[in-house]
């Protein structure tokens, strides 16, 4: 039996930078943090008793004889890469649903994959992993992603992610003193606003209008290096960070009309009523959950505000994937 473990995350700066079509020309990159909610998947070789092969239990349960008939796309296109050819019995849980922005669908790539391989006894790189989920989702099933939500959840913690170049992705960890790590974590709020659209169908509008937003997505990748800087220097205040982030949701907002809504702005204009200095809505848009970067003092008058919201404590995480759980034992 295997248990594996993957982070969500949260992504601050720099989103749409990591689509293909525009880092394989511009370059991107995103800064962005992976946090203590997880996707976890267990997974086992099916003991030979009953008349399926595959046994695979998400929100839905699907009793298979192959590969080919299971309806999951993910599920299905992994055994198929790996080569398993045994019966397997698959069980993913989850601590936030699907559809919400913290890049769910890559951190259950990720950890599928990681569960297979420990299955096969297989130690792998969280690089390998990276590649692989980008490789699955974005060749195999051909959806519309980019490339930060694997590798944030493969690798983990609070990085710097570019793309680009011959190996498409490099992950440079920003170095913060444990401090000021506190002093950040405690400025972010996280609600959640409810679930979105179909993030695949607001990716593809957006990577639609790509070359038309050329100078937007510029000045977003070029805010990265500028909330690094906050983050490190000591010319600037932990406030100017809550600055930046308002200016690049302005800028994200501009991308597609489907990434906001009437009620998600009236949410954000209400959240800066109460004293939050800015936010965003994560993910591709459209619903999902809404961070918000505010003074701890004004948290509860901000609370109160989004009452009707579910509000979701977090912290960072800083391991990335893991095999949680790894038994030897076979049936036969």
């Amino acid at each position: 039996m295997i248990v594996a473990r993957t982070p969500f995350r949260i992504s601050f700066f720099g989103g749409g930078t990591d689509y293909p079509v525009w880092y394989r020309e511009h370059g991107g990159a995103v800064l962005s943090t992976s946090i203590n909610k997880y996707c976890y998947i267990s997974c086992r070789y099916l003991p030979p008793f009953f008349d399926y092969k595959y046994r695979i239990r998400y929100t839905l349960r699907e009793e298979t004889q192959t590969a080919d008939e299971i309806k999951h796309p993910v599920v299905r296109e992994c055994l198929k890469f790996l080569n398993i050819d045994r019966g397997i019995e698959m069980v993913h849980t989850s601590d936030i649903p699907a559809r919400s922005g913290v890049g769910s669908s890559s951190a259950f790539t990720v950890c599928f994959l990681h569960a297979l391989y420990a299955l096969k006894g297989n130690i792998v790189t969280k690089r390998q992993l990276s590649r692989e989920a980008i490789h699955i989702e974005q060749n195999v099933i051909q959806e519309n992603v980019g490339s930060q939500d694997q590798v944030a959840a493969a690798f983990g913690g609070l990085n710097k992610i570019e793309f680009g170049g011959d190996k498409e992705f490099y992950v440079y960890p920003v170095t913060v003193t444990k401090e000021k790590i506190d002093l950040f974590q405690s400025h972010l709020m996280l609600f959640f606003t409810g679930f979105s659209r179909n993030a695949s169908d607001i990716a593809a509008e957006q990577i639609r209008k790509t070359k038309d937003k050329k100078a937007e997505l510029k000045a977003m990748m070029e805010m990265v290096d500028g909330a690094i800087e906050i983050l490190n220097g000591t010319m600037s205040t932990i406030r100017d960070f809550g600055t930046l982030l308002h200016e690049s949701w302005k800028l994200k907002r501009g991308l597609t009309e489907l990434i906001s809504t009437s009620k998600i702005d009236a949410m954000y204009e209400a959240a800066l009523s109460a004293g939050a200095i800015g936010g965003k809505l994560l993910g591709a848009g459209g619903g999902g959950f809404m961070l918000l970067f505010a003074p701890p003092e004004r948290h509860p008058q901000i609370r109160e505000k989004l009452k009707d919201l579910l509000y979701v404590p977090f912290l960072f995480d800083n391991l990335g994937t893991q095999v949680v759980l790894y038994s030897t034992q076979d049936f036969f």
